[in-house]
């Protein structure tokens, strides 16, 4: 057996906090006159915490990725980041999200390659035949650079809106100490890096090349990274919107050693740390395109080749100022978000239903949802957020939720019934733009 699946079945019931409930009633107040759109976002606003959600007895949160019965550290950041701007005042969501930013910091310090958990360590693996030091608590071990971003995120924005401290114990601080020393060896993959991966299933972006080594690259001051936020190999592996979210926890990370920890010493190092990886993208992860001018590269090895495209994941090019590397009207981030936008990108589909970003992780003309949602929370003008509003509202096949892909001509061909980050990330959008008076 290579792949292991349980049957999709939701996590037991966790009670939905106060918040996300009076969320849910100001939304019956304010979506009334859009009745689908209420219902899509009544199922999905919760969804994380009705199905994918579970309270372990240690104090700590398990959170599966929904179809999958595992936990992906990037994923389950954003299934939650939508509950946090309510979790101030709400004990059970600070429990909630508090115990996932724990459980994080248990996972890093047993494997910082991993990209996903188990619950317990009890061998479940998605292939068995993987080539790595694996351990029965890891259900994969694809290094992506943005997974132990996200672990930065989660503290950060939780510790910003709740200002509670309880999570930033001797573990905590250990956790940080290990994702900075991980940084400075792959930032030197070739000749520090005890990493390599290596899949036998016949699918060229499961596995990376050159023995799970990865193709030659060139020293930057960026860090090298395995796979991207798809899950997908990298062509070149120094991948931009990693790095970029990678300066942003570097950034966040000195707020912790500065504020909370008092360590000064270490503030320095991420200081430099951060300086060095950001040198590395606008040295080499800019690229003169001869119609939108200069935009930021997915992908580059530091030698002068570039893979130009964008990915419906976070991290990608249009999540840069989602993730704040940097702000919205940000000129070079405006040529690269026309650039993505567009069939120059190689995975920009428009069809009879829908026009948007989609990924090699699935078959082409392909849009996502996530992506959909990732283009109308950048976006600068209130038409365009309306109109993405409106095909995420037209494209959910009737089922109540979002998805991965669908098929630019027919949303009722589709990838993933369960997945709890579109829906999450879906949320965001329309309660932001309901807060914000569009809707």
């Amino acid at each position: 057996m290579e792949q292991f699946r349980l049957p999709k079945i939701p996590m037991p019931p966790v009670a939905l906090p106060q918040a996300v409930q009076a969320v849910m009633k100001e939304a019956e107040q304010k979506l009334s006159h859009r009745p689908k759109l209420l219902q899509l976002f009544k199922n999905c606003f919760p969804n994380t915490i009705e199905t994918t959600t579970k309270l372990m007895d240690d104090g700590t949160t398990f959170v599966i990725t929904g179809d999958i019965p595992a936990s992906w550290l990037r994923d389950s950041v954003e299934q939650v980041v939508h509950y946090i701007p309510f979790a101030k005042e709400d004990q059970d969501l600070q429990r909630i999200i508090g115990g996932l930013i724990k459980r994080h910091i248990q996972y890093v310090h047993i494997d910082p390659y991993a990209n996903a958990f188990n619950e317990t360590a009890n061998d479940w693996h998605w292939n068995t035949t993987d080539v790595t030091e694996m351990s029965p608590w890891v259900w994969e071990r694809k290094f992506e650079i943005d997974s132990l971003c996200f672990v930065v995120r989660l503290a950060y924005l939780y510790w910003k809106e709740t200002e509670l401290t309880d999570i930033f114990d001797s573990s905590f601080k250990a956790a940080m100490r290990k994702i900075v020393d991980l940084f400075r060896v792959e930032q030197h993959h070739m000749e520090k890096s005890p990493y390599s991966f290596t899949r036998n299933n016949g699918i060229a972006t499961d596995s990376i090349r050159n023995n799970g080594r990865g193709m030659p690259v060139n020293y930057t001051g960026m860090i090298w990274s395995g796979f991207r936020s798809s899950d997908d190999a990298c062509d070149f592996h120094y991948n931009i919107p990693g790095n970029m979210f990678a300066v942003v926890a570097l950034r966040q990370m000195q707020e912790f050693a500065e504020w909370v920890f008092r360590d000064m010493e270490f503030l320095q190092e991420l200081k430099d740390l951060e300086a060095e990886v950001d040198h590395g993208i606008q040295l080499y992860g800019i690229y003169r395109h001869p119609e939108f001018g200069p935009i930021y590269a997915y992908e580059t090895d530091g030698f002068g080749n570039y893979c130009l495209m964008d990915d419906a994941g976070t991290p990608g090019l249009m999540s840069i100022p989602y993730l704040g590397y940097v702000t919205a009207d940000d000129p070079i981030y405006q040529n690269t978000r026309r650039f993505a936008l567009s069939k120059e990108n190689p995975f920009y589909y428009e069809g009879k239903v829908a026009k948007g970003i989609g990924s090699p992780h699935t078959p082409p003309d392909y849009i996502w949802h996530m992506g959909l949602s990732m283009q109308g929370l950048t976006a600068q003008s209130a038409e365009e957020k309306l109109e993405i509003i409106r095909m995420l509202e037209a494209t959910d096949a009737d089922t109540g939720y979002m998805h991965e892909g669908f098929h630019a001509d027919d949303p009722t061909i589709f990838t993933r019934k369960w997945f709890a980050w579109s829906n999450s990330l879906f949320s965001q959008l329309v309660y932001k733009s309901m807060k914000d008076g569009l809707l």
